[in-house]
């Protein structure tokens, strides 16, 4: 399917976007710095916290990114707004609200792979952007879509029990799109966007799957 928009006009919205918000930017990977502090601490807080952070972020990306900058050159930004606005109810409801989201580093293959995924999005995503020519402002920086996303995967395979099904599908189904739309306009990186909703919704699944069984014994 055709974009309605060009890369040079994609990449345009971007450097509008950081120029406009800098240097909140740096603020965003404090957060995200702040979110892997709590999960090796794994205080009582913990949850509350990463979930609160989980949430502003996608709440950020709905209203700010979305409806802001990006429904510029793309009127179906409203719709993503509203989904995105939509997951992170989903965060505040399983975290703040409910308070079923228990992040904590394991030693085990999923705390592992949401190692790997956070600092994909955090250090490796920009740096082959970089690679790829996508130089600041006129890149995907953390706090946008695509390595948010990605930062989101690794930590909802911190959790320690069940990974919640609702909490996956928004972000799984941008990891779709959003890779579609990286094809086309050449912004590679997102390749781990696929990887990554693909690899977590697998051990999500699989997660649950054992914890099923257990409670089952």
């Amino acid at each position: 399917m055709k974009l309605p928009f060009s890369t040079e006009q994609f990449l345009n919205i971007f450097g509008t976007y950081n120029q406009s918000v800098w240097p909140l930017q740096i603020l965003f990977n404090l957060f995200a710095i702040l979110c892997v502090y709590y999960v090796y601490r794994n205080s009582k807080h913990s949850g509350k916290i990463i979930s609160a952070i989980l949430a502003l972020f996608w709440l950020w990306m709905g209203i700010v990114y979305h409806f802001a900058f990006f429904s510029q050159i793309n009127k179906a930004a409203y719709v993503f707004g509203i989904i995105f606005i939509i997951q992170a109810l989903l965060i505040i409801y399983y975290g703040p609200l409910k308070q079923k989201l228990d992040f904590a580093f394991g030693r085990n293959i999923y705390s592992y792979t949401g190692a790997v995924l956070i600092t994909f999005a955090l250090i490796i995503y920009p740096m082959l952007g970089y690679f790829f020519g996508h130089i600041y402002p006129m890149s995907p920086t953390f706090g946008l879509p695509c390595p948010t996303t990605i930062f989101t995967f690794g930590f909802l395979l911190f959790l320690k029990g069940k990974i919640p099904v609702q909490l996956l599908i928004i972000p799984f189904l941008w990891s779709l799109i959003g890779f579609t739309a990286a094809l086309q306009l050449g912004i590679y990186e997102d390749t781990g966007l696929l990887i990554s909703g693909i690899v977590t919704t697998f051990y999500a699944k699989k997660k649950n799957y054992h914890k099923n069984c257990k409670l089952n014994r």
